[in-house]
């Protein structure tokens, strides 16, 4: 498997200050927040795209994913969430990213039961709006990745989605802090996501009521469950270790633990072999 680490983590730092990170401490790739805020987002120009590119291609780092924020179940009209993707879609193509995420987003944040027909609702917008990105993600070369969270927080509330779209360039992002809780087993996630996974984030928090972020393996997540299950199944994709620094000022600061990061879970891919 392959180890990257997300931008979320090191908010306000520079593209070459990533990259040093990147190679100093032995990670094969990085994951893109592309908010306007950070260094890299759908806003660039087509010389500094290339740029961004060739700082990855010296620094023998692959761009992952660009991490967007279209909510594909959320209500309203198509286009504005369609526009976004395809926007997000040529930013992946400029810089050979494989992955764009995005976010289910289908119901408001007031912790409501939603009903069976406003669950069946988000399911149908979010699979027509897929669908239709799908085939312009397959025409860039990209596939568009529907992450476990918010509305649609487990593999079996994504594969609600993405079974319908049934498109190649529609896959899931696997974040396993979601799914946990979400109360799904991991080996449960797998079953149901393996048809569709692009790649796994990876996280570590104190618990259900504190989700502040921890160093990898200090928490309560199931990591070495993960990865020990990803390893017998022959599962060779990417692990992204995503540190939600920039929403939790009180976090210990990224770069000072991507080291252990990367030495825990090297140790636990070699003994899971």
């Amino acid at each position: 498997m392959k180890l990257a680490f997300s931008t979320l983590g090191v908010p306000g730092m520079t593209l070459p200050d990533v990259l040093r990170l990147a190679v100093t401490h032995g990670y094969h790739g990085v994951e893109l927040r592309t908010h306007p805020e950070e260094p890299v987002h759908p806003g660039l120009g087509l010389t500094e795209r290339a740029d961004v590119a060739a700082a990855f291609k010296d620094a023998g780092v692959d761009v992952l994913g660009l991490a967007g924020y279209a909510r594909v179940a959320a209500p309203g009209d198509d286009e504005p969430v369609l526009d976004e993707i395809r926007t997000l879609l040529a930013l992946a193509r400029d810089l050979g990213a494989p992955y764009v995420r995005v976010f289910p987003g289908g119901f408001p944040g007031d912790g409501a039961e939603p009903s069976q027909e406003q669950l069946d609702e988000a399911d149908a917008i979010a699979a027509r709006r897929l669908g239709t990105a799908a085939e312009h993600a397959a025409d860039v070369g990209v596939r568009i990745l529907l992450e476990t969270h918010d509305s649609h927080r487990t593999g079996a509330a994504a594969a609600r989605v993405l079974g319908p779209v049934g498109h190649r360039n529609a896959g899931a992002l696997w974040d396993l802090m979601h799914t946990w809780l979400g109360g799904e087993q991991v080996a449960d996630t797998y079953a149901t996501l393996s048809p569709f996974l692009g790649y796994i984030q990876v996280k570590d928090i104190a618990g259900a009521d504190d989700t502040t972020p921890l160093p990898l393996g200090a928490g309560a997540l199931p990591l070495a469950e993960c990865v020990e299950l990803l390893t017998r199944k022959g599962w060779d994709g990417w692990l992204c270790w995503e540190y939600e620094k920039r929403w939790y000022e009180e976090a210990a600061p990224l770069p000072e633990l991507l080291g252990p990061g990367r030495e825990l879970l090297a140790r636990l891919l070699t003994e899971s072999a």
